[in-house]
């Protein structure tokens, strides 16, 4: 590149030094930024590299001129903080549903907002038990299908598999393509969720979004949904997104676990206080083997009062559990 065409980009060139080389911990003298930019190919006197740098501040770069053993300047502040960073980082390492390769893609991006002798801070493994990445690559361009169909009001249509036996993936009906109106995504039990109202059946359904393939956003407008179906109340209704059938249930808990329930339903859960240890909250669920599973992690401090018929199935899942523990 020629000379006169360096000189032209010195100022993108000294914007990148600072963003990429500068903070409050690690500044530069006057005289380190005129050796960087001599590295370019690029010549400057002090009077320039003055001027270039109000232009920065002028445009709106917090870069900072400071007097400590000698005058020195960095870039002061970013879009994000480096606290910022590090939570950003520690949630794509965490989330299951990125893979483990854009994991290390999305944290390098990551990286680059911060300069690079803080962003070696950002190389962190974050250990959540049991974790297992989802192995779809497509998942991204899958959630971008599913928000442009809900952004643009038109319905989505898609593959869906599962696993054999040999961890193979097979299609559901033989491939056939499901085709749905896509209203929310929804993020539970660490996988991604799309909540939908089939058409098929009339009514909401979900489907992981890392198990959909081959994703088109398709001409026809989205089904309106009636008035009792409502996605957000669907999503805090199901378990894991297991479906059931959906039913108010009044369950007894030992007072320990209010902030249990309030964590799962939300502050607005009706609750009534049974004296000092126990309370009774009115539930809104769809009932289905995850729900009964839920409240056994608590054993006995929560117990199903009613309705009868929940109780009653609640008490045949226990019985039919303990069937695989009895000795044979």
């Amino acid at each position: 590149m020629p000379a006169r065409h360096r000189q032209k980009l010195k100022l993108l060139y000294l914007a990148r030094l600072f963003m990429e080389e500068t903070d409050e911990e690690h500044p530069l003298t006057m005289e380190e930024i005129i050796n960087r930019l001599a590295a370019q190919g690029i010549e400057a006197e002090r009077r320039s590299v003055y001027d270039d740098i109000r232009l920065l501040q002028d445009f709106g770069l917090d870069v900072i001129g400071e007097k400590r053993k000698q005058y020195v300047y960095y870039m002061a502040s970013r879009a994000f903080e480096l606290a910022e960073l590090k939570l950003l980082v520690d949630t794509v390492s965490a989330a299951r549903f990125v893979t483990d390769r854009k994991s290390r893609q999305l944290i390098r991006k990551l990286s680059s907002l911060t300069s690079k002798p803080l962003a070696g801070q950002l190389n962190r493994q974050v250990y959540v038990s049991g974790r297992v990445k989802t192995y779809n690559e497509s998942i991204y361009y899958n959630v971008d299908a599913v928000h442009r169909g809900i952004n643009e009001n038109r319905q989505i249509s898609f593959k869906y598999y599962d696993y054999d036996l040999g961890k193979k993936q097979v299609l559901r009906r033989q491939g056939e393509r499901y085709k749905v109106s896509p209203y929310i995504l929804s993020w539970d039990s660490e996988n991604y969720y799309m909540v939908a109202y089939h058409n098929r059946y009339d009514r909401l359904a979900h489907f992981r979004v890392d198990k959909m393939t081959d994703v088109r956003v398709e001409p026809e407008r989205r089904q309106a949904l009636r008035e009792d179906l409502d996605p957000a109340a669907y999503c805090q209704s199901v378990f894991g997104m297991y479906s059931g059938e959906d039913s108010r249930v009044s369950v007894r808990f030992t007072a320990d676990l209010v902030g249990v329930v309030v964590d799962r339903f939300g502050k607005d859960v009706p609750i009534t206080a049974e004296g000092d240890d126990y309370f009774v909250a009115n539930l809104k669920a769809a009932i289905s083997p995850v729900f009964f599973a839920w409240l056994l992690q608590f054993g006995a401090r929560a117990q199903v009062v009613g309705p009868a018929a929940v109780r009653e199935q609640m008490t045949a899942f226990i019985r039919d559990t303990l069937k695989n523990y009895e000795s044979v």
